[in-house]
């Protein structure tokens, strides 16, 4: 575990960290812009259905004025403070498989995670979102060719994406990031798992996506917070099926354009519920209802003033 050292977190984080009085289980997510997320409703909602008194917090960055960096005394504090676990977001996924005594199997792997445990005095570090993207792909896309597939984005959310495709069968993947070095480190650790000839780098998509049978992007392009579409609006064509790992908005720039373009779509929202249920057995130790947490998820962006969503992977 790491060593302990002064805490360094400003005036208004002790109220976001701090659990109201009678709380039982306290858990909560950090990241960059995310106010808008939804997994609070979901996981409360749940747990009440269980009979659990389950209080869920947003640890934002942007809010707080925090760097990325701050990690390391976020996750002290909230340990500190008897949470039983964390979510983590971007931009701190891969930053934080540092900040834990033990990885699962499949977070050791992909070199990411979106989940710590607090147990017994250690932390375990769990990824949910490579479960929660293939459980959402086999319910969404099952019989989708999956030949070649091309990957937008070799970050965290990248990184189990990949892993998540190649045991979904996908036959190569080739990857794209905006920093090549990213994506070539993350060929490297695919092929590490995978075998060789399971995914390649590469700088332009032109001619992987002339013959891919699917798109997946992992970049947070597309958010609110980041509006746009990750890749020429020319580049889809109809025999290519799109998913996008961005939540809020629902359906995308890239997925409206894929849509006019005849390609089937997979949104974001599938894989959000499917990692938070994931999460919610790791934190709670109880079996959730993925189908009442979906409809929580979608009631949570309905409600007046309720929270959206954005990207949790």
């Amino acid at each position: 575990m790491e060593a302990e050292s002064p805490l360094a977190i400003p005036e208004t984080s002790p109220s976001t960290l701090s659990a109201p009085p009678g709380a039982g289980i306290v858990v909560g997510l950090i990241g960059a812009g995310i106010q808008a997320s939804r997994t609070p409703a979901m996981h409360e909602r749940e747990a009440a259905h269980h009979g659990l008194r389950y209080v869920y917090r947003l640890i934002d960055l942007d809010q707080q004025g925090l760097p990325a960096s701050a990690l390391r005394e976020l996750v002290l504090a909230a340990e500190r403070l008897g949470f039983a676990g964390l979510n983590i977001t971007h931009p701190c996924k891969q930053a934080a498989t540092r900040l834990v005594d033990f990885l699962s199997p499949d977070a050791d792997a992909i070199g990411a995670i979106n989940t710590i445990v607090f147990e017994d005095g250690h932390r375990i570090g769990h990824n949910t979102d490579c479960s929660g993207f293939a459980e959402s792909f086999r319910r969404e896309l099952p019989k989708v060719p999956r030949q070649h597939v091309v990957l937008l984005g070799a970050g965290g959310a990248g990184s189990a994406v990949g892993h998540a495709l190649l045991q979904l069968g996908a036959g190569s993947i080739a990857v794209f990031d905006t920093a090549p070095g990213k994506a070539t480190a993350l060929v490297r650790q695919l092929k590490a798992r995978h075998g060789r000839g399971c995914a390649t780098a590469v700088e332009d998509l032109r001619s992987p996506l002339r013959t891919a049978d699917g798109l997946v992007n992992t970049t947070p392009v597309g958010m609110a917070k980041y509006p746009g579409v990750p890749i020429a609006a020319s580049l889809l064509h109809p025999e290519l099926w799109v998913a996008d790992i961005v939540y809020f908005p629902i359906h995308t720039a890239l997925l409206r354009c894929a849509e006019q373009r005849g390609c089937r779509i997979m949104t974001g929202a599938g894989m959000a519920v499917s990692q938070a249920a994931h999460a919610f057995a790791l934190f709670t130790g109880r079996a959730p209802d993925t189908e009442r947490m979906r409809q929580y998820f979608d009631s949570a962006g309905q409600e007046p003033g309720g929270r959206s969503g954005a990207m949790e992977t």
